[in-house]
């Protein structure tokens, strides 16, 4: 089974059902979940995206918590000071196994993130400030794991990097070089260490020689192919954030060798694309017994939905993340998380966890257009909100307002009900 595929065209929901299946959000998931769950989890959507935005859990955990249930936060923090996950600058900033080093050293290496903002503010301050930089790298080098709080700040700069004191600059200068790493979190601050250290805590992986320009390029394309279940090729960039964008011209000699195949989704305008290690999951949804069944709560940094132009082609759901939009151009909030019921996203929620009075807070909660309220739905929605209300350990659930108005109404019955 390579190549171009001659069989019928897959629906839009077999589409979805594949992506979803292969980012392990198409099932509900099992009652108790372990570490290593979580690290396959990992493995399988191959990054993370980190953002220190906490209304509601910061983004990596409840990432996890969409696919895992109610995990404890700490197994997170514990595989990244266990040496099993590491941080790295990808798609953004990145939680990445371990596994997965020597590839993103290689890309690094090749030039591919010299573009990026931090590798870009990276090379100015080694250029122009590398006295400093080189004073904070030997005290970790000294005193070990350091945090930038443990520096006292000699300047403090009124533009750019955030109004960071130097310390803190040149710390994330030398962790865009690969100069430091981040060898664990403290309350969710970087604790850096140098790289040769927190490497040896990694295993051999993390000593392979890197790959040429070619082979990474090729590595980083097949494994967002692996990663995203079934792709378009104008979408496949933004899992690693690659230049340029892949035209389907560009992926012929994948597919010839029968390493990607091609085929057809009803609806698409372009061809799609899978990679051959689910070739046989393809053909499972091609025979119609997969099913989606889960619904829960989505971070806005998502791999299903942190690409804008994916998850209106894929879900026709227009998501924009209203977080970093001024109040008054917001829309639906300030941190909408998407609603997944059944292979479908067919709505949001702004939430806000008050966990001094242990309430969430539905602030407003809005369907898309087409979306009927019927009971099943309400339910499992209200379900889905009381797990991540939990979870949270704010389990008291406050709904304020909703589109359609009466949407609101039968959520607090659901919610009472449980």
């Amino acid at each position: 089974m390579t190549g171009t595929q001659s069989a019928a065209p897959l629906s839009g929901q077999q589409a979805r059902n594949l992506h979803l299946e292969v980012q392990g959000l198409l099932r509900k998931p099992p009652a108790t979940s372990t570490r290593k769950q979580l690290l396959s989890t990992i493995e399988r959507m191959q990054l993370l995206q980190i953002d220190t935005i906490h209304v509601v859990a910061r983004s990596p955990y409840l990432v996890l918590f969409s696919r895992l249930g109610g995990y404890p936060q700490s197994w997170l923090d514990e595989a990244l000071e266990r040496g099993d996950i590491f941080e790295c600058w990808s798609h953004e900033a990145c939680f990445v196994p371990s596994s997965a080093f020597a590839l993103h050293r290689a890309h690094s290496e090749c030039g591919g993130r010299s573009d990026h903002w931090a590798s870009r503010n990276a090379q100015r301050a080694h250029e122009a400030q590398r006295k400093g930089m080189n004073s904070v790298l030997e005290r970790i080098r000294d005193e070990g794991p350091l945090k930038a709080s443990d520096f006292e700040g000699t300047q403090r700069r009124k533009t750019g990097w955030w109004g960071w004191k130097d310390e803190k600059r040149w710390l994330e200068a030398l962790f865009a070089r690969g100069e430091l790493m981040v060898a664990r979190r403290d309350r969710f601050q970087r604790v850096y260490d140098l790289s040769d250290r927190v490497r040896a805590r990694m295993g051999a992986g993390s000593m392979s020689p890197a790959s040429d320009a070619l082979d990474t390029s090729n590595a980083l394309l097949l494994n967002a192919v692996k990663a995203l279940g079934i792709t378009q090729a104008r979408w496949i960039n933004d899992y690693y954030r690659t230049r340029p964008k892949f035209r389907d011209a560009d992926l012929d000699a994948l597919v010839a060798s029968g390493e990607l195949i091609r085929l057809d989704v009803r609806g698409w305008e372009n061809p799609a694309y899978v990679h051959i290690e689910h070739a046989s999951l393809l053909q499972t949804i091609r025979q119609g017994r997969v099913r989606a069944t889960h619904t829960t709560l989505l971070s806005p940094f998502d791999p299903v939905t942190w690409d804008r132009e994916r998850a209106s082609v894929m879900f026709g759901f227009d998501y924009r993340i209203e977080c970093y939009v001024p109040e008054a151009k917001r829309r639906y909030g300030y941190f909408v998380l998407p609603i997944l019921h059944r292979g479908q996203l067919i709505g949001r929620l702004d939430a806000k966890a008050h966990r001094s009075d242990a309430k969430f807070e539905v602030k407003s909660i809005h369907l898309e257009a087409g979306v009927k309220v019927a009971a099943g739905m309400v339910c499992a929605v209200a379900k889905a909100i009381q797990a991540c209300a939990n979870w949270h350990e704010t389990p008291k659930v406050l709904v304020r307002r909703s589109d359609p108005k009466s949407l609101a109404a039968d959520l607090r019955r659901a919610l009472r009900q449980e």
